[in-house]
């Protein structure tokens, strides 16, 4: 299974592991897991922290160096193709953020791994990361 990491569960991994299901944990530690860690959340968690609403253990740049090289995240940039999915779109809810999430998901055929109840409203494949 490919899986996208949604922003929250990204962060999860990062500061508060504790927060993750058993499932979630497992997967996440496994060398063999096909995991994407999208620019979109190192962008939304660069914003958040810079307007001082997001209290990270480190700079948004050093955790994401951190992830992709210790957790072993695949990168995964953003495209136009992601940009414009967004369109496509049914408006469940506003986060620009989520949607470009949802967009690359669909785009890339990936699973997301989420705790987000609004993203459940989307056609998108998700797996629960409180399992």
């Amino acid at each position: 299974m490919k899986l996208l990491l949604d922003t929250h569960v990204w962060l999860w991994s990062v500061a508060e592991p504790e927060q993750l299901g058993p499932r979630t944990t497992q997967i996440l530690s496994r060398l063999d897991s096909e995991i994407y860690l999208s620019a979109v959340s190192a962008w939304e968690a660069a914003i958040k922290w810079g307007l001082r609403k997001l209290s990270l253990p480190g700079r948004p740049e050093e955790l994401v160096r951190d992830s992709l090289a210790i957790n072993h995240f695949r990168r995964l940039e953003i495209s136009h193709s992601h940009g414009c999915g967004v369109a496509d779109l049914p408006d469940h809810h506003r986060d620009p953020f989520d949607r470009l999430l949802i967009s690359q998901a669909l785009c890339e055929n990936l699973t997301l791994l989420t705790a987000d109840n609004a993203i459940l409203a989307y056609r998108v494949p998700i797996l629960w990361a409180l399992d």
